[in-house]
């Protein structure tokens, strides 16, 4: 999705080549790891044009390359995009704090906390564990709505309305498992919310799969999900237990900020 059109009078205080690299982010928002070609199709700006804005933009740390060629948000942006947490989330997120430091410290995973704003699901909290093949969560990260746990939760709690929204819109494909289809993904909603939980089997990347459950506020909404990602081989015995952490957590934060 590119950037918003701006109107006549305010396009004469505008810089173009600011115009240029705010469309860029915004296609990497929607299309993350998107190659050169796509990037340039996407803009419809000439090669030479689009090479220059990424790399300067990597320069500052905003935008990253892997090494496949693929472009993506860089740490800089993320820690920027971290400043801007709502008031009310950011207080969620200091109350859950001592309870994702403590689950990240016994279980040597990673785990976060996000929340569901007007753009989608947003990490507000994190707490990186200790245990080889821990994966890097930050805070600031922009998720999916349909593929993961976290955002298939939010969405599965969200209103009728907002749901409808994000539906009318594409869903992206990231792998063989990501639910593209409306139907599909309203039906694992509802399974969500009757089990109480969800479940990312590599839906956003083959290899990371992971927990998580929702977080309750005093008003009886769900005010944020607490998820734990692990890699695809987890032994079953150990999945079973950080699911059981997942929802444990989640519940502890719930009674914390309903105190």
């Amino acid at each position: 999705m590119l950037a918003a059109p701006i109107s006549e009078a305010g396009s004469r205080h505008t810089i173009p080549v600011i115009d240029r690299m705010m469309d860029l982010l915004a296609v990497l928002e929607e299309r993350p790891g998107a190659s050169i070609t796509v990037l340039t199709a996407a803009l419809g700006l000439p090669r030479t044009t689009v090479y220059r804005i990424v790399n300067t933009l990597q320069v500052h740390a905003m935008v990253r390359r892997d090494g496949g060629g693929g472009y993506w948000l860089g740490r800089r942006l993320v820690s920027l995009a971290a400043q801007a947490v709502d008031e009310g989330d950011a207080a969620i997120a200091d109350v859950a704090q001592p309870f994702l430091d403590k689950v990240a410290s016994d279980l040597g995973n990673s785990v976060k906390l996000s929340v569901l704003d007007a753009e989608g699901v947003l990490v507000v909290a994190v707490a990186q564990g200790k245990r080889d093949y821990a994966l890097t969560v930050t805070v600031g990260q922009r998720m999916p709505i349909h593929a993961g746990a976290a955002g298939k939760l939010l969405f599965a709690h969200a209103p009728r309305e907002q749901q409808e929204l994000w539906l009318s819109r594409p869903l992206n494909v990231f792998t063989s498992r990501t639910i593209t289809e409306p139907k599909r993904l309203l039906a694992e909603a509802s399974r969500i919310r009757r089990v109480g939980w969800a479940q990312d089997r590599g839906e956003s990347a083959p290899s990371i799969f992971a927990f998580a459950a929702p977080v309750w506020d005093r008003g009886g909404k769900v005010a944020a999900a607490l998820s734990l990602p692990f890699i695809l081989g987890t032994e079953a015995g150990r999945v079973e237990a950080l699911k059981t952490a997942t929802i444990d957590t989640a519940w502890q934060i719930s009674a914390a900020l309903q105190a």
